[in-house]
C-alpha cells in the first residue's frame, strides 16, 4: 500500500515526464528519445525514492551532480557540432551567438534600465538555442516558484562543487569563518557596478569558473591569458579543492553572485526550512550538514534557516529529532510534515525535470552516439 500510494503521489510528474519525452524536439529521431526516455525515467525512479523514502537531500544530490557532469558532455558536443571550438570570437559575439546564461542576470538590470541595453551577446531569437526571453522566463517562474531553491535543485552549474563537497569522509577544514558568508555580496555588488559603467557582463569576462566546463571567449591576448587563469584557478580552487577540504559547497557560498539574487527572492516564496526549537537538542548536526552555512545558533534560536538557504533537505533528513521540516506558509504548526515536505518539494522537482532531463537526456544522447557510431558530432 505505501508503494501504491507513492506512486499516486508521483502520478503527475511521471505524466509530465512522457509530455517532455514524446512531444518535445527530436521525436522522430529512435536514439535521442531513447536518452530522453532514460533521462525522464531515471529522474522519475529519484523522485519515487524520495517520496517513497522520506528522505529528500540523498537522491535530490545524485540528481544534482548527475545535471552537472552531463552539461558538458552535451553543450561543448554543441559547440563543437555548431562553431568547431568552445572558445567563441569576436565576430560570434557581435552576432549574438553565446547561449544565454541564468548567472549573468544580475548585471542586466541597470544598464536595461538606464542605457536600455542588453550587455550579454545573446540571442534574442525565441527559437534559438538558449535564447535570453526563454532563459529570463525560465527564472523567473523558477524563482517565484522556489526562491533559492533554484540553488539546491535547478542552477546546472551546482552539482560540480556538491559532487567534490561529497567525496570526503571527514571535512579537513572543519570551520570557517561566518563573516566569509557575505563574500558573494561584495562580489555581486562589484560586478553589478563595473557591469553598469562598462556595459560589460563583467563576472562572465573575468571570474566565472564554469568558463572551464562550457564556453569561454577565443585566447588571442595576454589579457585573455590572465582571464584563463582566473577561470582555471577559481574552479579548481573553490569547485574542486575547497569542497573536498570542507565538505561545503564553496563557490555557491563564496562567489556566486547570482546565488544572492536568490536568496533576497526567498521572500516571495511560500517555502521554507523552520525549526522547532521545543524540539531542537542543540546538536548542532544541521549547521555541519549544510552545504551553503544557512544554520547558525541565531537561526537555530529564531527557529528558521538563513536566508540564502536552497532547501536541499540535507539539515531535515540529518535531524534526529525530526525537529527540522519544510514549511509552508500558512499552515500551521500542527501540520503535515510529510504533507508539507511533498507541496514543498514537488515545484522544484517539475523544474529538475524539465530543464534536467533535458540535460541528463543530451548527454545520454553524445554517450549512445559515440558508443553506436564512434562520433559524437
Amino acid at each position: 500500500m505505501k508503494i501504491l500510494k507513492s506512486l499516486l503521489i508521483c502520478l503527475p510528474a511521471i505524466l509530465l515526464g512522457l509530455l517532455f519525452t514524446f512531444f518535445g524536439k527530436n521525436v522522430n529521431d529512435e536514439l535521442a528519445l531513447y536518452a530522453k526516455g532514460s533521462a525522464t525515467l531515471f529522474l522519475v525512479a529519484l523522485f519515487f525514492l524520495i517520496i517513497h523514502t522520506g528522505k529528500t537531500y540523498y537522491y535530490r544530490r545524485i540528481f544534482f551532480v548527475t545535471v552537472a557532469v552531463s552539461l558538458p558532455i552535451g553543450f561543448i558536443t554543441h559547440l563543437l557540432a555548431t562553431r568547431g571550438s568552445m572558445a567563441i570570437n569576436l565576430a560570434q559575439i557581435i552576432e549574438c551567438k553565446a547561449p544565454f546564461c541564468h548567472l549573468v542576470i544580475p548585471m542586466l538590470v541597470i544598464p536595461w534600465a538606464f542605457a536600455k541595453t542588453i550587455i550579454f551577446p545573446g540571442s534574442l531569437d525565441p527559437y534559438s538555442f538558449a535564447n535570453i526571453p526563454q532563459m529570463i522566463i525560465l527564472w523567473l517562474c523558477a524563482t517565484l516558484a522556489m526562491g533559492r531553491g533554484w540553488c539546491g535543485w535547478v542552477c546546472f552549474y551546482g552539482g560540480w562543487d556538491e559532487l567534490f563537497s561529497s567525496l570526503a569522509k571527514s571535512p579537513k577544514i572543519p570551520s570557517i569563518p561566518e563573516k566569509w558568508r557575505y563574500l558573494p555580496y561584495a562580489v555581486l555588488t562589484t560586478v553589478v557596478l563595473v557591469s553598469a559603467a562598462t556595459l560589460s557582463p563583467t563576472y562572465c569576462e573575468w571570474l566565472c569558473p564554469f568558463k572551464t566546463v562550457t564556453e569561454f571567449v577565443a585566447v588571442v591576448s595576454w589579457v585573455g591569458v590572465l582571464k584563463t587563469a582566473i577561470f582555471l584557478s577559481l574552479f579548481f580552487g573553490l569547485v574542486i579543492i575547497f569542497p573536498l577540504l570542507t565538505k561545503k559547497r564553496t563557490q555557491c557560498s563564496f562567489l556566486c553572485p547570482f546565488g544572492v539574487v536568490q536568496s533576497a527572492s526567498n521572500s516571495l516564496n511560500v517555502t521554507s526550512i523552520r525549526i522547532d526549537t521545543d524540539v531542537c537538542v542543540k546538536c548542532g548536526l544541521c549547521k555541519k550538514v549544510c552545504p551553503l552555512f544557512a544554520i547558525n545558533e541565531e537561526s537555530l534560536a529564531e527557529g528558521k534557516t538563513l536566508i540564502n538557504c536552497a532547501k536541499c533537505g540535507a539539515c531535515v533528513d540529518a535531524c534526529p529529532k525530526n525537529a527540522i521540516r519544510y514549511y509552508i506558509a500558512g499552515t500551521g504548526k500542527g501540520s503535515n510534515p510529510e504533507v508539507s515536505r511533498i507541496l514543498a518539494i514537488y515545484p522544484p522537482f517539475i523544474f529538475a525535470l524539465a530543464i534536467g532531463g533535458g540535460i541528463i537526456g543530451n548527454g545520454l544522447y553524445v554517450i549512445l552516439k559515440f558508443i553506436s557510431t564512434g562520433s559524437v558530432l
